[in-house]
């Protein structure tokens, strides 16, 4: 699987972007993805060394709007750490 496969978007939220402190990124990644798999790609992508990698798998919530009742998609989410002094920058400078 090519790295652009596995990770699909960095996940962009109140939590995600506390944790940017603490040197650990979120993405969203393939459902198929190891750990293994997210390290190799987000070091390939960023140019960047990875201590740890958590993964999550995040299951379809109901949702309704009106009488129309319907789930929200599951999906698998990746928290990257990295090494002291490497940073991703995700909308330029920050």
């Amino acid at each position: 699987m090519d790295a652009r496969q596995i990770i699909m978007r960095p996940v962009i939220s109140e939590k995600s972007y506390d944790q940017i402190e603490q040197n650990k990124y979120t993405f969203e990644v393939h459902s198929k993805a190891t750990k293994g798999h997210i390290r190799d790609a987000v070091e390939e992508i960023f140019g960047v060394s990875v201590i740890g990698v958590n993964t999550i798998n995040m299951k379809a919530k109901p949702k309704r709007r009106g009488m129309t009742r319907g789930r929200t998609r599951q999906w698998k989410k990746a928290v990257v750490e990295l090494a002291p002094g490497d940073r991703i920058e995700f909308f330029g400078a920050t």
